[in-house]
This record gives C-alpha cells, sequence and structure tokens, in this order.
C-alpha cells in the first residue's frame, strides 16, 4: 500500500462487554466472548495442513482438497463480490465452495452457536476483522501458514495470527456529486460542526466504533468536544452501511460521515451521482479470513485461505471496489494516509464508546 499508515494509541481496557454483544447479536442469542487477550487454544488437529510450510503447499493442498470434495464458507461480504471470488476459485482449483452469507454478527453467531453444539461445519471464515477478533478469542479459529502473508501489512496482522487480514474498510466521507463538489468538503472532520453543515448530513447508527477510533486519534478533550457538536448538528442516523451509501446516492442526504468506501466506490462504478474522500482523520479496520480449527474440509480450507490472499484474488478484489490487503496490488482505493485500528481493542473498549454513542446519537 502506498500510503502513511499509523495506529492509533488505545489504552487496553480489559472488561467484559455485555451491551456491545448485545447490540452486535441483536435480537438472536447472545453469545458471551471474553475480553481478554487470546490465549493459544488446544492444538488443531489438523495443524500439520495449516502450517504446512513446503514448497509444494499448493499441488498438496490441492490434491487432498479434491478427495475432501469442496468447503463451506462464512462471510459477510456481498454476493456481488462473493461469487465471482467463488466462481474464480472453483474456475482454477475445481473445488465447489458452499457459501453462507450474513451480517457480521450473524456469522459470529452462527459459528460460535455451531461450535458449542459440536457441529464443525464452517471450514473459513470471513467477516469484519473486530468480530474474527471474537472467533478467535473463543477458540474456534487456528493459527495458519499462507506463502501470501509476506506481502501484508504486518501492522495488521495479529499477534496470534488466527486470522489475517484479506481487504480494508475505511471509514471516509461521501457525497452527492449532484449537490456537492469534492472541494467543498472541509479537509478535516471537525468542518463538519460548522452551521452550513446542519441538515445535510448523516451517520450510521451503529458507527461507536467509527467514535472511539477519532476520539483516540485527536484526543480525549478534543475528540470529545468534537462529537458534543457534531449531536448538536443533528446529523440523520440511519442502520446500514450500504443504505446510507444509497441514500447519499439518491440525494436523501448530500453527505454521509461514516460510509465505507468500498460501498460508495460500488455505487460510482454503477453510475450513481456519488463519490468519497478520505477526511482526516480516516479511520481503516482490517477485514479478516480464517481457517475453522476443526473445519470438516482442512486441505480445501488451507487452499481457500491461501486462494483469497492471493494477488489474483486481491486484484479481482479491487476491480470490484474492494481495498485489497495483498501489498502487491497497488490500488487507488488505499493511497491515502489512514490510521488503523486495532479489531482486540475495538471489542475491548465496545462498552465504553457505546454509551457515549447512544447518550449523543440514539437517545434523543
Amino acid at each position: 500500500m502506498q500510503h502513511f499508515m499509523r495506529h492509533v494509541a488505545l489504552k487496553f481496557n480489559h472488561i467484559m462487554a455485555p451491551a456491545w454483544i448485545s447490540t452486535l447479536m441483536g435480537l438472536g442469542a447472545v453469545v458471551s466472548v471474553s475480553a481478554q487477550p487470546v490465549t493459544p487454544p488446544t492444538a488443531s488437529p489438523h495443524e500439520a495442513i495449516f502450517m504446512n510450510k513446503s514448497a509444494d503447499r499448493e499441488a498438496w493442498l490441492l490434491e487432498r482438497a479434491k478427495k475432501e470434495g469442496g468447503l463451506t464458507l462464512y462471510t459477510s461480504l456481498s454476493p456481488t463480490e462473493s461469487a465471482p471470488l467463488m466462481a474464480e476459485f472453483e474456475k482454477k482449483y475445481g473445488i465447489k465452495v458452499t457459501v453462507w452469507r450474513g451480517l457480521s454478527d450473524g456469522v459470529v453467531q452462527r459459528v460460535v452457536n455451531e461450535t458449542r453444539a459440536k457441529r464443525n461445519v464452517v471450514d473459513v471464515v470471513e467477516t469484519n476483522g473486530p468480530e474474527m477478533e471474537m472467533l478467535a478469542r473463543e477458540k474456534v479459529l487456528s493459527e495458519f501458514h499462507s506463502p501470501h502473508i509476506a506481502d501484508l501489512p504486518q501492522g495488521m496482522i495479529p499477534k496470534h495470527r488466527m486470522w489475517m487480514p484479506d481487504r480494508v474498510n475505511f471509514f471516509v466521507v461521501a457525497f452527492n456529486t449532484q449537490k456537492l463538489k469534492r472541494e467543498d468538503l472541509p479537509k478535516h472532520y471537525e468542518g463538519f460542526t460548522e452551521p452550513k453543515w446542519k441538515g445535510r448530513i448523516a451517520i450510521e447508527s451503529t458507527d461507536a466504533e467509527w467514535m472511539g477510533g477519532l476520539v483516540n486519534a485527536l484526543g480525549e478533550q478534543r475528540g470529545m468536544t468534537f462529537f458534543k457538536k457534531l449531536a448538536e448538528q443533528k446529523p440523520d442516523v440511519r442502520k446500514g452501511h450500504i443504505l446510507l451509501a444509497q441514500m447519499v446516492a439518491a440525494g436523501e442526504t448530500d453527505v454521509g460521515l461514516t460510509i465505507y468506501n468500498a460501498n460508495a466506490q460500488s455505487l460510482k462504478q454503477r453510475g450513481a451521482p456519488i463519490d468519497w474522500a478520505p477526511i482526516e482523520p480516516t479511520l481503516a479496520r482490517p477485514q479478516g479470513v480464517g481457517v475453522a480449527r476443526l473445519a470438516a474440509h482442512p486441505h480445501a480450507a488451507a487452499l481457500f485461505a491461501d486462494f483469497i490472499l492471493s494477488p489474483d484474488a486481491q486484484a479481482l478484489l479491487n476491480s470490484m471496489g474492494r481495498p485489497p490487503a495483498n501489498q502487491k496490488v497497488k490500488s487507488n482505493l488505499n493511497n491515502f494516509n489512514y490510521v488503523l485500528t486495532e479489531p482486540g481493542i475495538v471489542v475491548d473498549e465496545a462498552e465504553k464508546w457505546n454509551q457515549h454513542w447512544t447518550r449523543l446519537f440514539l437517545s434523543k
């Protein structure tokens, strides 16, 4: 990635996060996940497969994956992007992929509930970094090797190495191009507290994570002052990042402050009147891929993880507007300054920032 990357200076806050977990799981069963750092689980029975570092790894995995007959993937990636990826994998290797798709909270709930019921259905999980971290803490993932790990941003790789970054979500500002020009936007988020933006901005209802990242990047006093002033602007609050991007494209709001650039880029590439800009400080959150510790199809799982991290698959993601993680793939979707959030800390501090977020934006 051609950019300057820095970590948010966050302090670990080891607390249970029942409020965040309840919010995450919505109306489904609540899954309690420890906020303590990940401790190594019992070794996976497939460790020798997942950690194979031989020169003929791909051929070795493929020969055995064909005997397994396929694999099952749980992901929050949109079908418009996951379908072409699965088609490319199946074309390259002849291995069938069964996909279950849900929102990231649904992915966590399904994996954890199945694991606790000793139903080892899922082979590979691909979703948001914080949710991958939750699954690592539940000890349902396994450390794995891939020849492409060296090409990933090392600062995005968790120390326990139970999942790897495969794409990146950037919180950016999206705007309707029929109502605004790029030069009309402020250079910094604090500019949106000016009176002229009142009634013209919208945010996503679950983005307490964005608030925590910005406050930690700006400092407590400056950051909280910004959010208090932003709340006074009474931004339109909508649930769903895709919905928020669609609102901007439809002209229902002039500007979305917490848009995933992949969503805006996807609409832009389809001809919608929307564009986006990385306004300082721009937060980046890694998305991840991991293999299930008790995968029913371990060779196929490892082969798929290698594939999704490969330059070919990463270039395909990039072509569909999804910022790639593999640094061998040059992209305009990540070529700017950003602040990297750490998924483990997002989980640890979730309750704190949800309380602030609810008080300022959801309780009025």
